[in-house]
């Protein structure tokens, strides 16, 4: 097939779960089909490196500039935007990846290519015209207004949280229109698919779990660091930073109580300052590394305490694909097929996570048997051969867009946005 992947950043470095999936889905299509790309590069990044190693995946990658998709935006920039979202119907989302120039890349991609399936990388970037005669996927990697709402419900009063719930009205709406545009929907939980079935029954749809690259996140040999406990993914994405802030604050006095010797290990991009003003000698804040395997290996036990989120965590797939022992919240798991007390633990409040991540740290033999446990279930069931089996399937299952449309370039684009 000829497959087109539109995308608001670039697959590599895939140091976050989205750059990680696309990259994961695209290096397992690249070999099966003729697959393009088209993404938003923030301008002056330096993406010699990132175009090269994308290219090894794609038969053509075009990229567009973008100064609202900086991946550090932050400050008085990130506070201008959303102040501009307010005073639109659109969300702040929506207002960062709608450009004319990037819907001209596409036209101008449609116009060289007859692709058989088109597939557009989160809710946010959809809106765009697309043709007709192409079949019209949207990938979603979360619910995102779900994720949204959670997070407004979870701060307490505040204008954050105003801003919150305001911002979480736009993309519902927003996201629930976006169903309607795509010819089918995947999904990387069956909890987001309920979600999204229960709005738009007839619509199409599959779970594509995330998965691994089980040959390079692979169990070690190398000693395990007594006492280390591992966090890592975007520190800078709320629900991770949320989550952290409650085992720093809630959990980790807990394990230090039972455990002296504990540390804390936090590995990942942009932490925020109220994580990065943590650290201390019993808790390592790297920031952004080139590779997390050397951090996974030294583990004792790792980590997600998330109290916010939606999809699944490839952290929690990544670090069973290494055989590791983790502990849990339920959220923090949820949409993975894992089982509490076999091939993960999990614990929802200070204490119960507390007492299991110490019982993990001073049980070698457990921590063995729930590593084991979660290497043969990311093995049986979290690989990225699989993940594309599930999806060229349901490729080829979905009628013609040009049949349900009619037409060579049928309009899905916002009429409130420039095109």
């Amino acid at each position: 097939m000829k497959l087109l992947f539109v995308s608001p950043y670039l697959p590599y470095p895939p140091h976050s779960g989205g750059p990680r999936r696309i990259h994961g889905l695209l290096s397992e299509l690249g070999r099966r089909h003729d697959v393009s790309l088209l993404a938003f590069t923030a301008p002056g990044e330096d993406t010699g490196t990132a175009l090269q190693a994308t290219r090894q995946l794609c038969a053509e990658v075009v990229t567009v500039e973008n100064d609202q998709v900086d991946r550090a935006l932050k400050g008085k920039r990130k506070r201008a935007i959303q102040l501009r979202s307010l005073l639109t119907a659109h969300s702040y989302e929506r207002l960062i990846y709608h450009k004319p120039s990037f819907q001209r890349a596409l036209d101008g991609l449609v116009a060289r290519n007859d692709f058989d399936v088109i597939t557009t990388e989160f809710a946010q970037m959809a809106g765009y015209r697309l043709p007709g005669s192409a079949r019209l996927v949207l990938d979603e990697h979360n619910i995102e207004y779900d994720i949204l709402w959670r997070t407004a419900a979870a701060e307490p009063p505040s204008i954050r949280k105003l801003y919150s719930w305001a911002n979480y009205m736009k993309l519902r709406r927003e996201e629930r229109a976006a169903w309607q545009q795509y010819d089918g929907i995947t999904l990387t939980s069956e909890r987001d698919a309920q979600l999204l079935r229960r709005d738009a029954p007839e619509k199409p749809t599959m779970v594509i779990p995330n998965g691994v690259d089980t040959a390079f996140f692979h169990p070690s040999t190398a000693p395990v660091e007594p006492g280390t406990i591992l966090f890592f993914g975007a520190i800078n994405y709320y629900p991770n930073t949320e989550g952290l802030l409650f085992f720093l604050d809630e959990v980790f006095p807990h394990v230090k109580q039972q455990n002296p010797g504990a540390r804390l290990w936090i590995v990942g991009q942009l932490p925020p300052p109220a994580v990065a003003a943590r650290a201390a000698k019993d808790v390592i804040v790297t920031g952004l590394v080139d590779d997390v395997r050397p951090y996974i290996e030294r583990a004792a036990v790792v980590i997600a305490p998330l109290r916010i989120g939606g999809g699944t965590r490839l952290k929690i797939v990544e670090a069973m694909s290494m055989g590791k022992p983790i502990v849990a919240t339920h959220i923090g798991a949820e949409g993975l097929d894992v089982n509490d007390g076999e091939d993960i633990v999990l614990a929802d409040t200070p204490e119960d996570f507390a007492n299991q991540v110490a019982r993990v740290l001073g049980d070698t033999a457990l921590a063995r048997r729930l590593g084991e446990a979660a290497r043969h279930r990311a093995v049986a069931r979290y690989t990225w051969q699989s993940a594309v089996d599930r999806l060229e399937h349901f490729y080829q299952e979905l009628p013609s867009s040009a049949a349900i449309k009619g037409g060579d370039y049928a309009s899905t684009a916002d009429p409130m946005l420039p095109t």
